[in-house]
């Protein structure tokens, strides 16, 4: 596994794992992050927090992880899975996270974008 795989793989199993403690995701955004979160966008940590914060219990499960790298040592990761919202019936979703070096876990969020995948 390349480097950037196994990176963008631990980051998101991390971002996913921590989504039940969402104060904890904060510190995997800064300031300058952008969330696009089934078409409404916010900008900063505050912002993301106020989103993210919004639903109930969340459970997410990873069917597909793609990893690529990008220009300035960043990685892109796509994600396709299933979430249920407070035990309800599971949805499928698509995720993408523009990682970039730095931040406390040595790369932060800085795009993400979310849908939900309804027919």
């Amino acid at each position: 596994m390349s480097d950037f795989t196994e990176i963008g793989t631990q980051f998101v199993n991390h971002f996913y794992s921590t989504f039940s403690s969402r104060q904890d995701l904060m510190n995997l955004f800064s300031d300058q992050s952008m969330l696009t979160f089934e078409g409404e966008q916010f900008m900063g940590q505050e912002a993301i927090y106020g989103k993210l914060s919004s639903f109930g219990t969340v459970t997410h499960g990873i069917n597909n992880l793609d990893c690529q790298p990008t220009a300035g040592n960043g990685i892109m990761c796509f994600v396709s899975g299933e979430l249920s919202i407070e035990g309800g019936n599971p949805m499928m979703f698509t995720e993408c996270f523009n990682l970039m070096q730095g931040g406390a876990q040595g790369y932060y969020i800085h795009n993400n974008i979310f849908r939900l995948s309804l027919q």
